[in-house]
């Protein structure tokens, strides 16, 4: 059995990219003929999924005539994975075998019961050995199907395989090839996609998942576990917005957020070149973005239910086509942002700058070193004294403070998400289970106050002129901004009592 960790960056391309992948400066060199199999992998599992909620992977893979059993399990980074893989006699898995692995505590005579082979891969591989004299890497080109009872997907991916060196010598062989192919970093394996596949859920949008955060991690670990989950989500839904799934744009845009507001909080650590280089690509993707979301919120909340309501008024059928012209026009533009090689620069760069960027090195004496919790307790206090103090005075506010007073919420609401298991205790537990859900009620309130106030510029923005059918238009849009009007006094009304509700739980983490 042989139980390294694998470290590995996964990246996708099209097929149609292939003939240029030989002519590349990496693979003109290699004089040994690459090494070309053919491979069919069955992964096993439970109904259920018992291993893969456990994060642990058993497949058999035949190769010619051999069979080799992999386990694999997650690991902390992004790139490494624990796998151990054994030569087995037959294409059924010898969970015997399973000793010392992330499979052995799993293992019961129920699981060997129920295990059975829920999908497949069929590919085509080869391999290309990249050394030199600071690195050993194994660039292997997997080309085929993932297939499961009935259902198909194509697979055409390159994986760098670290097997001598560091990882800045596997994202270096990983931007030579970024600079050569249009190729995209990818977090999901081929297990992954294949119990996607199983549930009809390939190309779904990704929402955020929880972060788990330990007391005592270090502050500079603790921006690293948050980081990686960020850029996931913004990687997971690459797919859903290419397609035009408005939900992939709005939950790339949360991503987004969520890595930007985590940045802010350790804003201490993260003051040199590569980070603020890092921050203005992460403000030009968000910015590529907002047009499309607002105008797709505009579309289905307000413009939509008015025809209904209204559906032979002048001039709402030619608003509602300029309208949509526009959203059209504008989720062109996001698409074509992701499918820029500045957006599959983006998206390796982050990744580098969170694994091993400059500000990641451990220092001595330095903030990065002192545990999570400590600088948690801190910056929530301080963002929930903001949010609460501007509360008291929010009949008061106009709609530029009330845009700011919801940037705090929400850079409040992610901290709290982000550490919100920090703070063990009967006594925190109930508190967070307040507290979270009516700190997103506040969010929701004054989220609902914004997109009002961006409705009403995008339509008074719609501009008149002298002409019949602009005029109806300009009345279609004050109709439309005089519905807006009356939602205002509603979100008001819900912003204010989420706030007095919220201000009067105790913060969990104190």
């Amino acid at each position: 059995m042989t139980t390294p960790d694998e470290v590995e960056i996964k990246l996708e391309l099209a097929p149609a990219s292939l003939p240029r992948l030989k002519k590349i400066p990496l693979i003109q060199p290699i004089k040994k003929t690459p090494r070309r199999t053919t491979e069919v992998s069955t992964y096993f599992d439970t109904r259920n999924r018992e291993l893969h909620k456990k994060g642990v992977m058993l497949r058999v893979r035949r190769i010619g005539d051999r069979f080799v059993q992999t386990i694999k399990s997650g690991k902390p980074g992004l790139f490494e994975r624990g796998e151990w893989e054994t030569e087995i006699a037959s294409d059924k898995p010898d969970l015997d075998l399973a000793a010392g692995t992330a499979l052995e505590p799993l293992v019961s005579k129920k699981l060997r019961r129920r295990l059975k082979p829920l999908f497949e891969t069929r590919v085509r591989r080869t391999v290309y050995p990249l050394s030199n004299e600071a690195r050993s890497i194994a660039l292997t080109l997997d080309r085929g199907t993932i297939d499961s009872e009935g259902r198909s997907a194509p697979l055409c991916e390159i994986e760098l395989e670290l097997e001598r060196g560091n990882l800045a010598e596997l994202f270096a062989v990983a931007r030579e090839l970024g600079q050569a192919l249009p190729v995209r970093l990818a977090f999901k394996s081929k297990s992954d996609r294949g119990y996607q596949l199983m549930d009809g859920e390939e190309g779904l949008p990704v929402k955020a998942a929880p972060v788990d955060l330990a007391a005592g991690t270090t502050k500079r670990d603790a921006f690293k576990i948050i980081g990686r989950a960020c850029l996931k989500q913004i990687v997971g839904n690459e797919a859903a917005l290419l397609r035009g799934d408005a939900e992939g744009v709005h939950q790339m845009r949360v991503g987004l957020r969520r890595l930007r507001a985590a940045m802010s909080l350790i804003s201490d650590l993260l003051r040199d070149a590569q980070t603020a280089a890092i921050k203005a690509e992460l403000k030009w993707l968000a910015g590529e973005l907002t047009d499309a979301r607002e105008l797709e919120v505009l579309m289905k909340s307000v413009v939509a239910p008015a025809k209904k309501q209204h559906a032979n008024r002048d001039g709402l059928p030619s608003l509602s086509r300029e309208l949509a012209e526009r959203h059209a026009a504008a989720l062109a533009q996001a698409q074509s942002a992701v499918s820029s090689r500045r957006f599959r620069a983006l998206t390796l760069e982050t990744a580098a700058w969170i694994e091993i960027g400059n500000w990641s090195m451990p220092q001595e004496d330095s903030p990065g070193e002192e545990p999570i919790e400590i600088s948690a307790a801190e910056q929530l206090e301080r963002r929930w004294r903001k949010v609460r103090k501007k509360g008291r005075i929010f009949a008061e506010l106009d709609a530029p403070s009330r845009h700011r007073l919801r940037i705090q919420v929400k850079k409040l609401r992610y901290a709290a998400e982000f550490f919100a298991k920090l703070f063990e205790g009967r006594r925190a537990a109930k508190r967070r289970e307040r507290f979270l859900p009516a700190l997103g009620r506040l969010q929701d309130g004054l989220g609902d106050l914004n997109d009002i106030a961006v409705h009403e510029n995008l339509l008074n923005s719609m501009g008149v002129r002298r002409k019949r059918s602009s005029l109806r238009r300009a009345y279609a849009a004050g109709l439309l901004t005089g519905h807006e009007d009356v939602r205002r006094d509603a979100a008001m009304a819900a912003a204010a009592k989420a706030h007095a509700e919220l201000a009067g739980i105790k913060p969990f983490w104190r």
